[in-house]
């Protein structure tokens, strides 16, 4: 039997990612979502409230990372989703993760985060439903401990997490499962 939950926004899995960007002062700002993802070829979306830290220097320096946390900072990705930075001007410096200036754009790279997309923002888009952030990306940067043996990115090396909204859960990725475009391929009828 099927129970009712009413409107709920319960997609599973929502993607966990870490929105980089420089404060005023230059020190690093940096911030855990899961309202986004890609939506074209080179461009993000992120869905943001208007009144995060993040926003204020997205608009200020049109610039921003977006990394994928692995297993191994769940803790720290964890704290700075919970922690404003209008409210802890200091919690990157907090975690004890270590940042450098991206080559590409007005944005800082995590050393601990293995897989990052350098982007600048194209529009940012004041919707009745919130903010959206459309964000170019001009270079993907990874960790040679995350690549295949021809290079690739593996993404059981990165041992992402994803968000369960539904019960407030974080659930380790990593495990291969099938081969996109290919698993259905015996169901394929000419």
């Amino acid at each position: 039997m099927m129970k009712d939950f009413g409107v709920k926004p319960w997609l599973f899995p929502m993607p966990t990612y870490m929105i980089g960007t420089y404060n005023e002062d230059e020190s690093v700002d940096l911030m855990m979502m899961a309202w986004g993802g890609i939506c074209a070829e080179n461009m993000v979306a992120l869905n943001l409230e208007e009144d995060h830290k993040t926003v204020e220097n997205l608009r200020r320096r049109g610039a921003f990372t977006l990394a994928i946390p692995g297993t191994d900072t769940l803790v720290e990705s964890d704290y700075l989703g919970l922690v404003s930075g209008n409210k802890v001007p200091d919690k990157f410096a907090r975690t004890g993760l270590h940042a450098e200036k991206s080559g590409r754009v007005d944005a800082p790279l995590i050393a601990e985060y293995p897989v990052t997309l350098e982007c600048r923002v194209l529009e940012m888009q004041e919707q009745p439903y919130g903010l959206r952030v459309l964000g170019e990306i001009v270079n993907v940067t990874a960790d040679e401990k995350v690549l295949d043996e021809l290079g690739r990115i593996d993404c059981g090396k990165i041992r992402a997490f994803v968000f369960d909204q539904m019960r407030n859960d974080y659930y380790a990725v990593g495990d291969v499962c099938g081969t996109a475009w290919h698993s259905g391929a015996p169901l394929l009828k000419e």
